[in-house]
């Protein structure tokens, strides 16, 4: 719904329609009655096509916040809407809503964008896990989210960073793959031990994160987190876990061991 001054045109209010074309109409109608400014209400995210072409037209288009626009009392109609919006922009008592020009937009847009992708990853991860532990188990032969703390993300995450060829080093009880880095925790000096075969930080911070969520867990590696924190400070117990972690997954690359569970009693 569009109005202009009465004076113009027999026809101050018309309604117009909603298609792509539709919306090239006002501003041919504007510019027969000779219109140089537009004012429109902000309205969820409708106005924007309409806000662009008048634009492109060459037209002054002004946003107005509806709260501030409002129209005095009675019953509320598009027309009655249209005709006080006129009305209030012809004696300038309007306030301008901000809005960036078109680079500023677009790059607005583009971040907005981007912010509800991050947010809807979460919720479409979660639909992944199953499919993801079938994938890696037809590639490796091997269940790695049977390592608790692993869940089919994080396997992914190290397969990623590790490939699936280990077998330049060697893998024990004892040993340890070469990315259980001094970057697992701050306190380098104590990691040194453990980089004799490579340096993989982001492989590190990764089986980092598990050993800290399963210290609570009823489970062998929470016991030995738990056994460890004390008599040794987080870091420590951090370090180690994320270690014996990280020999468990290399361990079932390798040689395609499957982890079992001996229990907390363990």
């Amino acid at each position: 719904m569009a109005a202009v001054d009465p004076g113009c045109t027999d026809t101050p209010v018309r309604a117009f329609g909603t298609f792509t074309q539709d919306l090239h109409d006002p501003a041919d109608w504007f510019k027969a009655c000779g219109v140089t400014s537009v004012a429109m209400e902000s309205t969820g995210v409708y106005w924007i096509p309409a806000y662009e072409i008048l634009e492109k037209h060459g037209f002054e288009v002004i946003l107005v916040n509806a709260r501030y626009a409002k129209n005095v009392p009675g019953r509320k109609t598009d027309v009655c809407d249209a005709a006080w919006l006129r009305q209030l922009h012809s004696h300038g008592l309007l306030r301008v809503s901000f809005r960036p020009d078109a680079e500023i937009a677009t790059l607005r847009a583009y971040l907005r964008q981007r912010e509800r992708l991050v947010e809807y990853a979460a919720a479409h991860i979660q639909h992944m896990p199953f499919d993801v532990r079938t994938a890696l188990y037809g590639v490796l032969g091997v269940d790695l989210t049977e390592i608790h703390g692993l869940g089919p993300s994080l396997a992914l995450k190290l397969i990623g960073e590790c490939g699936t060829d280990r077998g330049h080093g060697r893998a024990s009880s004892t040993s340890s793959p070469g990315w259980v880095s001094r970057r697992v925790a701050k306190s380098s000096a104590a990691m040194c031990s453990l980089h004799a075969h490579g340096d993989h930080p982001a492989g590190s911070s990764v089986v980092a994160l598990p050993a800290t969520t399963i210290r609570r867990s009823d489970t062998a590696l929470g016991a030995f987190y738990r056994r460890l924190s004390s008599r040794a400070g987080k870091a420590k117990d951090v370090r180690a876990t994320a270690r014996k972690i990280a020999v468990l997954f290399y361990n079932a690359l390798r040689h395609g061991i499957t982890y079992r569970d001996p229990g907390a009693d363990h």
